[in-house]
């Protein structure tokens, strides 16, 4: 973390408003893409996009720096997300999942962005094989740090991420190694 960054979090843990506007707008867009990935729903990553920020405001006192602040960021961002999800029903869960990967397809394609197969295979994943997958090999963190951001044991992260990956390379056709 840099000397910029921890010079924000202190003036915003003291009450300065203008520095937390700061801090937050330096780590909007990378929330914002992982939050993307992570629920292949534009409008919906937006949506906890934005509660995450409000959480943190809320709760910028109690970031104490044992990790960096986008991990803390990413932390309440999944936790959010995860409890949304366990509120919807299993068959709103599937139904919104699958309009939504078509969703964010079109808007790629509109735009002419780049939508790869892995995205299209990552969408079809279980939302926690998909986030596990998505924190293990998109963002580097560790079994355990994904463990801790997902209230899991680090033993149970592995094995979504294995199984996710199992199904990645199905789907893709890729001969495992």
């Amino acid at each position: 973390m840099s000397d910029g960054t921890l010079e924000l979090i202190k003036r915003a843990q003291q009450g300065d408003a203008s520095a937390l506007a700061e801090l937050l707008r330096e780590h909007y867009t990378f929330l914002f893409k992982y939050l993307i990935k992570a629920t292949m729903d534009p409008s919906l990553a937006e949506e906890l996009a934005q509660d995450t920020m409000v959480r943190c405001m809320e709760k910028i006192g109690t970031y104490n720096g044992s990790s960096s602040f986008s991990s803390w960021l990413i932390t309440i961002a999944t936790r959010l997300y995860i409890d949304r999800k366990r509120r919807w029903k299993r068959e709103t869960q599937w139904f919104r999942q699958e309009q939504g990967a078509a969703a964010i397809r079109w808007r790629f394609e509109s735009r002419n962005m780049e939508w790869s197969e892995v995205l299209d295979a990552l969408s079809r994943l279980p939302l926690p094989q998909r986030v596990a997958v998505l924190l293990k090999h998109y963002y580097g963190y560790s079994y355990e740090e994904i463990g801790i951001i997902v209230e899991t044991a680090a033993g149970t992260v592995k094995s979504r991420v294995s199984a996710g990956l199992h199904q990645l390379r199905k789907e893709l056709k890729e001969d495992e190694k």
